[in-house]
């Protein structure tokens, strides 16, 4: 059974593979982040081909698997959870994309929107 249709914002973090935050990858670090802030969900997804401002095209290759792919990082929650994380990802990013768009949110189970993994620990 679906819950109520919740306004919500997705951030969209655009960001190289090899990025990193202090000692480990900003992907992660971005993630955790999030996990920390209660936010209702995150997911990396890792892309076979783009580029971005420095117009390089990274692709992903059998013989270089090392390759600098690209990544995004999605986070979705409430309009106000999002506005308050937006601070905590300024400081982690020094280079990347950052987008936000407005959505419609079902949320499944017993976690409604707004009160993420965390908030239940």
């Amino acid at each position: 059974m679906k819950s109520a249709k919740t306004a919500a914002t997705l951030l969209r973090i655009y960001l190289g593979e090899r990025e990193q935050y202090a000692t480990r990858p900003l992907y992660q670090a971005i993630v955790d982040a999030a996990l920390a802030h209660h936010m209702a969900g995150a997911t990396v997804l890792r892309g076979p081909l783009g580029y971005g401002h420095s117009a390089h095209l990274h692709r992903a290759s059998f013989l270089d698997i090392a390759e600098n792919l690209p990544l995004v990082v999605e986070i979705v929650d409430r309009a106000d959870k999002i506005d308050a994380f937006l601070p905590v990802i300024d400081a982690m990013i020094s280079t990347g994309l950052v987008t936000l768009e407005s959505v419609q949110a079902f949320s499944y189970g017993d976690s409604p929107l707004g009160d993420g993994p965390a908030a239940h620990s």
